[in-house]
C-alpha cells in the first residue's frame, strides 16, 4: 500500500475524536465567520470573470490594434481595415484557455501534495507573472506569452477554488455559496466592461494597459487573502494529520479552542471531523489503491448502458461542462465589442457590451431561488429551451435582415441595411444571456458538486485524480472544459 494510504489509515481512527449517530449533530451551526470565509473564497470568481471579460474591449482599442497589426488605424476605428486579423484574434483569446487547460491538468495532484490553500496562492503568483509580461509587451509575441502564463494561474484557481469552497462550506449553504462563485464571475465580467467603457477614449496606451494591469490587483487580493485562511480540514485528513484538521475546522466554524462557553461547539466540531474521516475511509474502500494511471482508468470502468457505472457518469459530467461552454455565451463576452463594431449599426459598442454584462449580473441571483424551487435538472432543461429559441431567432433575423445584410460605404466601412432588425437581434442576445445566467451558468457547476457521482468520477470531471485515485468533491473545472473555448475561439 502506498504512503498516502498509510497516512490516511492513521487518520481513519485517530485517538480522542468523538463520533455520533445523530445526523443533526454532525455539523456546527452556520456562523457569519463561515459565510465570510466562503464568500472570500468566491472572490476567485471575480478573478476569473475579469480575466475573461477585459479582452473584449481591448480587442477594439485602436492603439491595441496598431500594437498588434501595425499602423492600420490612422483615423481610429473609422479607418478601413482597422481591426485585428482573425488569426491574431483567435491566438490572443484562445491562448489563455490553452494555458488554463494545462494549469487545471496539474492543479488537482498539486493540491493533494501542498494543500488547497497554497495551490491557489501559487496559481495567483503565476497569474501575476503573466500579467507583468502582458504589461511589458510592446507587440504580439510577449503579450501572447503573458496570456499563456496567466492562463496556467487561472487553471490553478478555477480548479481548486471551488474544491476549497466545497470542503470548507457548511453543507446547508454549500449549493448557494457555489452558485455565488458563478455570481462573482459575472461581477468580474461587469467590472471588466466598466473599465473598458471608462478608458475607451483616453487616446493613449492606457486604453489597453489599464484593463490589463488591473488583473494584478485581483491576483494580489485573492492570493494574499487565501494565504491568511486555514487550509481544508479534508486535506489534512487525507495527509494523516487529524490534529491540524481539527484546528482548521475550529477556525473555519468560528469555534474558540479553549473557552468553556464553547465546549458544546467543540463537540460538534469533533462530530463533523469524525464524519469527514469516515467519508475518507469509505472513499478509499470504494476506490482500489493504485497509481496515477489507475486513478484515471477507474473513471472509465463499467458499461455505458449501466446507470451507475463510472464510464456513464464520467461522460455525463464532462458533457455538462462542455455543453455549458458550447452554449455560445463565450462569444458574447469575448467578441461582442469588435463584432458589433463590424456591423456599423452600433454607435457605442462598449455600452452595449456593458448592458450584456449587466443582464448577466442581475439575472444570476435568480438561479439561487430557481434551483431550490424547481430543481437542477428542470432548470437546465428550460434554460436550454429558452437559449435555443433565442439563438434561432437571432440567426433567422440575421440571415434575412440583420447582421448579415450590410452595405459597404465609399470609405470602406460597413453599415447595416436594417437598423431595427439589428436592434431586435441585440434584444434577443440579452434574453439569451438571461436564460444562461439563470440556468446553465451556475446550474452545471452546482449539479456536479452536489451530485451523487462517485469520488473518483467527480475528480476526473472537475480536476485530475490524485495519484492514489482517491477523490473529493472537487471544482467544476475540468481540463476538458478548457479545451472547448480553445476550439470555439
Amino acid at each position: 500500500m502506498n504512503n498516502s494510504h498509510e497516512m490516511a489509515d492513521e487518520a481513519a481512527n485517530p485517538k480522542g475524536i468523538q463520533a455520533t449517530t445523530d445526523v443533526n449533530m454532525t455539523e456546527c451551526p452556520v456562523t457569519w465567520k463561515a459565510y465570510l470565509l466562503c464568500a472570500f473564497a468566491s472572490f476567485g470568481g471575480i478573478f476569473f470573470g475579469y480575466d475573461s471579460g477585459y479582452i473584449n474591449g481591448v480587442l477594439n482599442s485602436p492603439l491595441f490594434i496598431e500594437e498588434v497589426e501595425g499602423n492600420v488605424c490612422p483615423n481610429g476605428l473609422s479607418s478601413p481595415g482597422c481591426a485585428i486579423s482573425s488569426s491574431n484574434t483567435s491566438l490572443i483569446v484562445s491562448i489563455l484557455s490553452a494555458g488554463t487547460f494545462f494549469g487545471a491538468l496539474v492543479a488537482g495532484d498539486l493540491s493533494d501534495m501542498i494543500g488547497r490553500k497554497w495551490t491557489i496562492v501559487l496559481g495567483c503568483l503565476i497569474y501575476i507573472i503573466g500579467v507583468v509580461m502582458q504589461m511589458a509587451a510592446s507587440g504580439r509575441d510577449l503579450l501572447v506569452a503573458g496570456r499563456a502564463v496567466a492562463g496556467v494561474g487561472v487553471g490553478f484557481e478555477s480548479a481548486i477554488v471551488i474544491l476549497y469552497m466545497s470542503e470548507i462550506c457548511p453543507k446547508k449553504v454549500r449549493g448557494a455559496l457555489v452558485s455565488g462563485y458563478q455570481f462573482c464571475i459575472t461581477i468580474g465580467l461587469l467590472l471588466a466592461a466598466c473599465v473598458n467603457y471608462g478608458v475607451q477614449d483616453r487616446g493613449d496606451s492606457g486604453e489597453y494597459r489599464i484593463p490589463i494591469g488591473l488583473q494584478f490587483a485581483w491576483g494580489l487580493i485573492l492570493g494574499g487573502g487565501i494565504a491568511c485562511l486555514p487550509d481544508s480540514p479534508r486535506y489534512f485528513v487525507k495527509r494523516g494529520r487529524p490534529d491540524e484538521a481539527k484546528k482548521a475546522l475550529m477556525k473555519i466554524r468560528g469555534v474558540h479552542p479553549t473557552s468553556p462557553d464553547a465546549a458544546h461547539l467543540r463537540s460538534l466540531v469533533e462530530f463533523e471531523l469524525a464524519e469527514i474521516i469516515a467519508n475518507e475511509e469509505y472513499e478509499r474502500e470504494l476506490i482500489p489503491a493504485g497509481g496515477w494511471i489507475s486513478g484515471w482508468a477507474n473513471c472509465f470502468k463499467g458499461s455505458l448502458f449501466q446507470s451507475n457505472s463510472n464510464l456513464r457518469k464520467t461522460i455525463l459530467g464532462t458533457s455538462l461542462q462542455m455543453m455549458q461552454q458550447w452554449t455560445g455565451v463565450n462569444f458574447i463576452f469575448y467578441y461582442s465589442t469588435p463584432f458589433l463594431q463590424s456591423t456599423g449599426a452600433i454607435s457605442n459598442t462598449f455600452l452595449i457590451s456593458l448592458v450584456f454584462t449587466l443582464v448577466n449580473v442581475c439575472s444570476t441571483p435568480l438561479s439561487f431561488y430557481g434551483m431550490e424551487k424547481f430543481g437542477r435538472r428542470t432548470l437546465l432543461l428550460f434554460g436550454a429551451l429558452g437559449m435555443l429559441i433565442c439563438q434561432f431567432l437571432v440567426a433567422i433575423i440575421g440571415v434575412t435582415q440583420g447582421f448579415n445584410n450590410a452595405t459597404t460605404l465609399p470609405d470602406g466601412t460597413t453599415r447595416a441595411n436594417n437598423i431595427s432588425a439589428v436592434n431586435a437581434q441585440i434584444a434577443f442576445i440579452a434574453i439569451f444571456i438571461f436564460f444562461f445566467a439563470t440556468t446553465w451558468g451556475p446550474g452545471a457547476w452546482v449539479l456536479i458538486v452536489r451530485s451523487s457521482l462517485c469520488p473518483s468520477v467527480r475528480v476526473v470531471l472537475l480536476s485530475p485524480p490524485p495519484p492514489t485515485g482517491s477523490g473529493t468533491p472537487s471544482s467544476p473545472s475540468s481540463p476538458l472544459t478548457w479545451l472547448v473555448p480553445i476550439r470555439v475561439t
